[in-house]
This record gives structure tokens, C-alpha cells and sequence, in this order.
């Protein structure tokens, strides 16, 4: 069986890039949470990380049709808020350290799958020395 080096990480190589887009976006309500009238925002992992994994699949036909760096963009959403302050900004600094955290964790083990991916090729290509 040959050795497909495109889907060779799976879908984590997807899970980085849309684990980084979501670290902005988070790390970008941190920043503004003094910021009057500031929308807190978000990224929807999962259907991000979905359309990041169709839009492979998908071929573009005409110039028209949405490239596959648009496509992630849409996964950012504004996340409501419990409790907006007085001045309209919606940033809960605890939900954002605690979104960060879990974004955090999933960054972190789909590079630990990945370090592991390398490693076992390594030793492939090496005769398992």
C-alpha cells in the first residue's frame, strides 16, 4: 500500500489551522475587553473544522465561487453575552480565559498527534533503529 503524504496528519493538520484562526479571535476579545461597544466573537470549531475538511474535497468551478480562505473565515460568530456592560462591550474575561484554555488543549494534542505522526515515519525510514 502506498504512502499518501496528503492525508498523511488527517484531519489535524485542518484542526491547527482553524485552532490558530480561533486563537486570535479570543486572544483579539482579550485585548478589547475595555473597549466600549466591543462584540465578542468566536469561532465555531466544529463546523469550521468541517467545512475546512469539505472545501479539500470541493473544486472550484468558476472564479466566482468562494475560495477555500474565504470559506474559514465564515466560521467566526458573535457570541452573546449573559451580561453586557454598561458600555455595550460584551467580553466576559472568564469565558474568554476559559475558551482559550480548551482552544489551547485542542491546539496542543493535535500537535502531539502530529509530533507522533513524524516520529513514527522517522522510525519507519530509519528501519526502526
Amino acid at each position: 500500500m502506498p504512502l499518501n503524504l496528503d492525508n498523511i496528519f488527517g484531519v489535524h493538520e485542518q484542526a491547527l489551522s482553524v485552532g490558530a484562526r480561533r486563537a486570535t479571535v479570543l486572544a483579539s476579545n482579550i485585548a478589547n475587553v475595555d473597549t466600549p461597544g466591543y462584540i465578542a466573537r468566536d469561532v465555531d470549531f466544529r463546523a469550521t473544522l468541517a467545512a475546512a475538511r469539505d472545501e479539500l474535497a470541493v473544486h472550484r468551478s468558476r472564479p466566482e465561487h468562494m475560495a477555500a480562505n474565504q470559506a474559514a473565515e465564515l466560521g467566526v460568530r458573535i457570541r452573546l453575552s449573559n451580561q453586557p456592560s454598561v458600555d455595550g462591550n460584551t467580553v466576559d474575561m472568564q469565558v474568554e480565559k476559559a475558551e482559550f484554555m480548551r482552544n489551547a488543549m485542542r491546539y496542543n494534542a493535535s500537535l502531539t498527534f502530529i509530533g507522533a505522526r513524524i516520529n513514527g515515519l522517522l522510525n519507519a525510514i530509519r528501519g526502526g533503529q
